[in-house]
């Protein structure tokens, strides 16, 4: 019921979306954990692409040091279906579903499947990309997270 609901609302909201591929890079994450008494890592670092196919649909993948220390990856599809453009510049908002790694306590740092909401918000070179990870019992650390990003065709 929600997905055609999101569906016929993103045909009307993406009326004024001008189809254009894009390219934009990033330095990995910016994280506020939710656990804050928890020595977990808040800067990570890291490098990443995200590929804008069409204004609903965006794919990204990269690495990046997790909350634990380790190295991590992931690979996601972005369905952004809901669009506005505040003073000229781009807002959409969506889900991401993705596989990530590096998590030594899920899968004992192995791959495992995530879905997390997605909120971009672009300019004409510079964008970022706020979502919140959910906490996972003790395997994954819940955050609200920032993605900065820099557009590069």
């Amino acid at each position: 019921m929600l997905f055609p609901f999101l569906a016929a609302l993103s045909s009307a909201c993406a009326e004024n979306v001008q189809p254009s591929r894009q390219v934009w890079l990033n330095p990995g994450f910016l994280s506020w954990h939710f656990e804050r008494s928890q020595d977990l890592r808040d800067d990570n670092w890291g490098v990443g692409v995200e590929v804008v196919l069409a204004p609903d649909h965006t794919v990204m993948a990269g690495n990046f040091i997790n909350s634990d220390g380790e190295r991590s990856h992931y690979a996601t599809y972005q369905w952004r279906p809901l669009h506005w453009q505040p003073h000229g510049i781009d807002v959409s908002a969506g889900i991401a579903l993705g596989a990530f790694d590096g998590y030594p306590n899920m899968r004992d740092g192995g791959w495992f499947i995530g879905l997390l909401p997605v909120l971009a918000v672009e300019g004409k070179h510079v964008g970022v990309n706020f979502s919140i990870v959910p906490t996972i019992k003790d395997k994954v650390h819940g955050a609200v997270v920032l993605q900065v990003k820099l557009r590069v065709w």
